[in-house]
This record gives structure tokens, sequence and C-alpha cells, in this order.
């Protein structure tokens, strides 16, 4: 395939190609025969890694860690109460700091243009962990899991229900957009998705065969979906916001009723975790055989490694 990301960071999947989608996809499936397999391997050995959180994390921190320590290397953790992030020290200063300590900077928080100023300026490769518009890790997990449980991803038919202008739903359609999916974004109309990311991502469907929708009507949505994805009605920084969302987001709730609406029984349910049970999911569809959500956490260790493993070695 010809494929080369040394020294590329990992921001938004609107960077990558969808040939370099599948290297990575393709990775993080030998990496997971690896760990499986309890074969040692030090890909990472003498190397570090810098995790700078603004943002509590489970799966991301602990991708990111074990990961890198599994391939010999060393991460440091560094929350923004242990740094000048932005406080009495650019961040641009920072960056030019961390970029000479480390070999790579793991970042999460809230605005992207912070992701994007430590990649600037740090002159090592960032991974985009999550922020508020995107969470790009998140999404290579997703798409590993569909493959693992249907056998492929290109015309599938991907259904994001529930609060359609997150970071979720925003990278989802990105994602699916270069990888052919069928995607749609179903919620209510004062949660859809940018309509300039809308627009983008239509223009890069052109090339791939994607489709991408975006609908209120449930009915038509859920009709012959593949996978039904959802995230928590307010994401964080947002709980102020919860009652709001819950009136608004009720009718979209999955729930078993919403599942039978894609008249399929492999359909399956997808969630990046954690999840508000009784909210955005009912607990019966959260633990039902159709249920992904504990093989898709495991896969952010995988494809989090993938990323690592093209870009720095």
């Amino acid at each position: 395939m010809g494929v080369n990301l040394k020294g590329k960071s990992f921001l938004t999947l609107l960077d990558f190609t969808t040939d370099e989608i599948r290297y990575l996809l393709d990775i993080a499936r030998q990496v997971k025969v690896e760990k499986r397999a309890g074969t040692p391997t030090s890909r990472f050995a003498g190397r570090t890694l810098a995790i700078v959180f603004e943002k509590r994390s489970t799966r991301t921190r602990t991708a990111f860690e074990t990961s890198f320590g599994e391939e010999g290397g060393h991460a440091v953790f560094l929350s923004k109460d242990d740094i000048h992030l932005g406080v009495k020290e650019d961040l641009k200063d920072t960056a030019r700091v961390l970029g000479r300590m480390f070999d790579a900077i793991a970042f999460r928080g809230f605005k992207q243009e912070t992701v994007e100023v430590l990649a600037q300026w740090s002159g090592v490769p960032v991974y985009n962990g999550l922020t508020d518009l995107y969470h790009p890790t998140q999404i290579l997990a997703d798409f590993m899991t569909i493959e693992e449980s249907l056998g492929s991803l290109k015309g599938r038919k991907l259904v994001f229900v529930g609060d359609s202008r997150n970071n979720m739903a925003n990278s989802l359609m990105i994602g699916s957009a270069k990888m052919g999916l069928h995607f749609v974004a179903c919620g209510p109309e004062r949660l859809h998705t940018d309509p300039a990311i809308v627009s983008k991502c239509k223009e890069i469907a052109k090339q791939s065969g994607a489709t991408v929708e975006v609908t209120e009507d449930v009915d038509s949505a859920l009709k012959d979906a593949d996978a039904v994805y959802t995230d928590v009605w307010a994401s964080m920084g947002e709980e102020d916001k919860l009652q709001e969302r819950i009136a608004l987001l009720k009718p979209y709730q999955v729930n078993a009723e919403m599942m039978k609406k894609t008249g399929k029984a492999e359909t399956i349910f997808l969630h990046c975790l954690p999840a508000v049970k009784g909210n955005e999911v009912t607990e019966d569809v959260f633990e039902s055989p159709a249920s992904r959500v504990f093989e898709e956490a495991e896969n952010r260790k995988h494809t989090i490694k993938a990323v690592m493993i093209a870009t720095l070695l």
C-alpha cells in the first residue's frame, strides 16, 4: 500500500486517507493477535510518551498507558494540575518543552485548537484522545469492532442516535465518509450535526461511495441498520444541560423497541462509554447479545497502539 505515517500527528480523521485508515486498522488487528497470544514485543523501548489530560478518562488513559508500556516505552501522565497548560506559560512554550522531553504527546481536553497548537509547536507526533470537536481514536476502535462483528465496513449502515452535534457524531460521520459506510445521524433538529461538517463529509463520500444522512425520523434511520450507536446526552462540561437534553432526547433512547426497527437480528449496539443506563440506552440493550461495548472498549487499546506504531516507527 506504500503508506508512511512516521512523524504524523493524529488530530482528526479528516487528515487521513481511506488507505491510511485501513493501514491503521490492519496494524490494530495484528497487535491484538499478538496481545492475545502473549507475544512479547518492545517496539517503544527507550521512548517516552507525555499523556496530557484536561478531562477525566478511563479507556483513553488506560489505552495509552498500557499499550505504550507493553511495548517497553515509558508514559508519563500529566493532568492540567501538574503542568502549566496555558496557565503562567504560553501553550506553544509548553509544547516546545514537551517536544524536547518526549517522543510523542497524547492530549485529551476541550478545545481542538489546543491539540493543534501542541502538534504545531512540539515537533513530535501528537494524538487527539478527545476534544469537544473530534474523538478520532474512538472511531478506529468502533470500526475495528464493526469489522470483527460483521466482517466488513464498506456499505454497512451505521446509525448514530441522540445528540448528533457532539464529537462522536462528528467523528463517526467523517470516518464513515472516508471508509464507505452509509451513515445516518438521527436526533432532534436542535441537536443536528454542524452543517459545515455534513457538507464536508458529503464531499468525501463522493469519492468513497459512502452516504451521509441527517434526520429526525427514527423509523427511516433505523431501517436495515447494521450497527446502532449512541452516546451520553450531556457531554463532559455540559452537565448543566442534562435535564433539557433528557426532555429533547427521550424519543431517541436506544431500547429493545428501537433495536427491532432495524429488521435485522444481527444488528449490533455500540457505545463509546461511559454510559448512563436508563437515559441514552436501556440496561437490557446494553447487556444484550447485540451489545459490543466491551469489545469496543478493549479495541481502544489496540487501535491506539496501532496509531503510535505507525507514527513513531
